[in-house]
């Protein structure tokens, strides 16, 4: 927060997200010190609760949400999230203090699951539905989800993206952003931004280790910001985490097939500023 106040450019500001995890009591007193430090929202996870009931759920996301504005988080299994259905995204999506849900399934029926209770709970005005499909960028920001309700057809979109993968190549996402945004506006989607979606979902087969369940997601993307200069190795907190075998070699191939989407040039011409 200190860093993000120091940081001031006319006409801007930033909207600053907490992480918020645990059990209640913790997620609780972690969003309490993220509101007290002037984070506008709270990101919730709910890999601790894995194995609770839907009530049990529910009840845990309306405590943290007293204390601090609510962005949902739907992690897939992979990496320690759990299924959860369209109900218990209605139910979400009903409590008045969320704000967003971070939809990363990694699965398109489960997406489905979230546009699905969000029209269900009357929500769509006020919850902002934000891509973590890491594999799906490009067509979740473009596609038109409709659902019926009461007989009428309701249609949601993606807003934005709250994404692994944009840690990485980050001025060309800014970019693709901006395209996706364009094109959802008019009525006809053309076929390149169709490939583009399958040319971003292959560089994150390879950022994400998708060959090895994921294992090296981190590293992987670590990988990629090492070999800009933004970092010196790819060390993680946990010291078995890196690149699995193979990982490095897919990340040299989608580097040369894919270069046009990266962002290299632009960090080379920042980069002696930034770490002054």
């Amino acid at each position: 927060m200190e860093t993000a106040r120091a940081w001031v450019e006319p006409g801007r500001e930033l909207a600053m997200v907490a992480g918020v995890c645990g059990r209640t009591e913790q997620a609780v007193a972690e969003a309490t010190l993220a509101r007290g430090l002037g984070y506008n929202a709270g990101l919730l996870s709910l890999a601790a609760m894995k194995g609770q009931s839907e009530d049990a759920l529910i009840a845990h996301c309306e405590a943290v949400a007293q204390e601090i504005p609510l962005i949902g988080f739907y992690l897939q299994p992979a990496v320690g999230g759990m299924n959860l259905s369209a109900a218990f995204w209605a139910r979400f999506a009903a409590i008045p203090n969320v704000v967003a849900i971070k939809v990363a399934p990694f699965h398109r029926y489960r997406t489905l699951d979230v546009v699905r209770g969000l029209v269900q709970a009357r929500a769509e005005e006020r919850v902002t539905l934000y891509t973590g499909n890491d594999d799906h960028i490009v067509l979740d920001l473009i596609t038109p989800f409709t659902v019926p309700r009461d007989g009428v057809p309701v249609t949601v979109r993606f807003r934005g993206g709250l994404l692994g993968h944009w840690s990485v190549w980050t001025s060309g996402a800014v970019r693709m952003l901006e395209l996706c945004k364009s094109a959802a506006k008019g009525s006809v989607v053309t076929a390149e931004m169709l490939a583009l979606d399958s040319r971003v979902t292959d560089c994150n087969s390879a950022f994400f280790d998708v060959a090895n369940d994921f294992h090296g997601c981190i590293a992987g993307c670590h990988e990629i910001l090492r070999r800009q200069g933004l970092l010196e190795g790819i060390w993680c907190l946990d010291p078995n985490e890196g690149l699995s075998p193979g990982q490095k070699e897919a990340i040299d191939r989608v580097c040369a097939e894919h270069g046009d989407l990266a962002d290299d040039a632009f960090v080379k011409a920042g980069l002696s500023r930034w770490l002054a």
